[in-house]
């Protein structure tokens, strides 16, 4: 949970900034340690503030990559932009000003030094793209900034890190140092049983996705209560996918808002490509997944497309119907569309039945309240585990029930189940001939599996295996 300043408690935080195409992605890449942020020759990348952990020797701190500043007002994307480049520095323990030393201090650098003069106490300017001798001239300049000696670096690189170490380590405290005395001890059942427990409460990742113009990025604001990423009118504002900490009745929740997903034969620009790679790698690597449609334009090809990449990942799955308030005012009428949504929903995928689906608008708010209750009994689910015993009883039900195939004139026995990991629920099933047994007799158990250990609305993995023979490899006795 972020304080009334903007800060996240316990954690230092740095901002970069500068003019656009300084190549302050690029050393936000750098500092984190991997490519988090789009780099691209195109100004104007980066628009929302982006926020990583990262650290630069024994200095650790909250690392964030904003907009490139502009002197544009009013309501143009270009002054929204500007307006959270400048509370992303006022909420910075430390501001690294970068400029390009090959291009020198262009007007656009001088008008932004002029603003950061008052806040010079924290600032650092960092002259980038100094590697050879052609920053030179840049670099010189940069001393008439009136913000201090100039840095040279190289982000590209890496040049000039341990200049930057000792020139934030004026601001950023130090990680305390390790008691190497300390040694491993064993843990008991129920020490382990706390500590799985305390496991559970790290932050869960929740991805909002979906086409562009949507609302993702409105919602995310509206969940969290305040301004956080950049939105307006245009398609496409967010590129990067845009990490927000935030806490939602005590439990910690990583939000994720990402870029736009159009059809690939419309995704034509080098940039966008590398903004869907972003999101498709945020849904790899998350809990949950918001899809959000457009109540105008219900279950388009394409958000079919982006919930069965979800469902592909094994990621669990919540669906939010935006704009809700442009449905039919027609009560019927609009029974009619959600009807069909859920029709099509239950067409298109077969293997995850009862996807959990919200009606919201989230410039007003209507229906939000109801959006992370269902994220969370969603997240319980994926979570879930049947224990083997039980789960053996029921196999033994449904073998009754429903007898497995012949297979060349005997009865496939099915031997054994067990699950074999969570998120998502995948087990393994034993089976004498797993060849024979056939796909429609593993969709009878796994949507049995579904019904009755109350599973809806998240992928259920089942893969056969057939049983070893214990005596494969002896010889036989004469």
């Amino acid at each position: 949970m972020r304080s009334a300043e903007g800060k996240s408690p316990g954690k230092q935080r740095v901002a970069i900034v500068g003019r656009p195409n300084v190549g302050k992605s690029t050393l936000f890449n750098r500092l984190v340690g991997r490519r988090r942020a789009i780099v691209d020759d195109t100004p104007g990348v980066t628009r929302d503030v982006r926020e990583q952990d990262a650290q630069l020797g024994d200095l650790a701190f909250t690392l964030l990559d904003t907009a490139g500043w502009e002197t544009a007002g009013g309501e143009k994307l270009e002054a929204r932009m500007r307006r959270f480049t400048e509370r992303a520095i006022d909420s910075a323990d430390a501001v690294l000003f970068l400029i390009d030393a090959r291009a020198g201090v262009l007007p656009l650098d001088e008008a932004f030094a002029g603003w950061l003069r008052k806040r010079a106490a924290k600032v650092i300017v960092v002259a980038n793209k100094c590697e050879g001798r052609a920053g030179q001239t840049g670099l010189a300049e940069a001393h008439a900034l009136g913000l201090g000696a100039p840095i040279p670096f190289s982000a590209e690189h890496g040049e000039g890190l341990s200049d930057l170490h000792e020139a934030l380590a004026k601001h950023i405290e130090p990680m305390p140092e390790e008691d190497e005395d300390d040694e491993e001890v064993e843990l008991s059942e129920e020490e382990q049983a706390a500590a799985d427990a305390e496991l559970q409460k790290r932050p869960v990742l929740l991805a909002i996705v979906g086409r562009p113009n949507v609302g993702k990025s409105t919602l995310l604001n509206r969940l969290v209560g305040e301004e956080r990423v950049l939105t307006g009118p245009e398609a496409g504002i967010t590129r990067d996918a845009i990490r927000v900490e935030w806490n939602w009745k005590g439990r910690k929740v990583r939000l994720v808002d990402t870029a736009g997903m159009r059809r690939r034969s419309r995704i034509e620009a080098k940039l966008e490509a590398a903004s869907v790679a972003d999101t498709l790698d945020t849904i790899r690597l998350a809990d949950v997944v918001i899809v959000v449609l457009d109540a105008g334009d219900m279950m388009e090809k394409q958000d079919l497309a982006v919930a069965s990449h979800v469902i592909q990942e094994g990621r669990a799955l919540v669906i939010a119907v935006n704009k809700t308030d442009l449905l039919a005012e027609d009560r019927s009428q609009a029974t009619k569309q959600w009807r069909k949504l859920r029709d099509r929903l239950e067409a298109s995928f077969a293997q995850v039945k009862d996807v959990p689906i919200v009606g919201i608008s989230a410039l007003n708010g209507r229906g939000v309240e109801r959006l992370m209750p269902a994220v969370f009994e969603t997240y319980a689910v994926w979570n879930k585990r049947v224990p083997t015993p039980k789960l053996n009883r029921w196999l033994r039900e449904m073998e009754t029930l429903h007898p497995p195939p012949l297979a060349h004139g005997r009865r496939i026995r099915l031997r054994f189940m067990t699950q074999i990991k969570i998120r998502p629920p995948t087990y393994i099933l034993s089976v004498s001939q797993p060849e024979e047994l056939g796909d429609d007799y593993l969709r009878f158990l796994i949507n049995r599996l579904r019904d009755d250990f109350d599973m809806p609305g998240v992928p259920i993995r089942l893969t056969m295996r057939k049983p070893k023979n214990p005596y494969a490899g002896r010889a036989k006795r004469r």
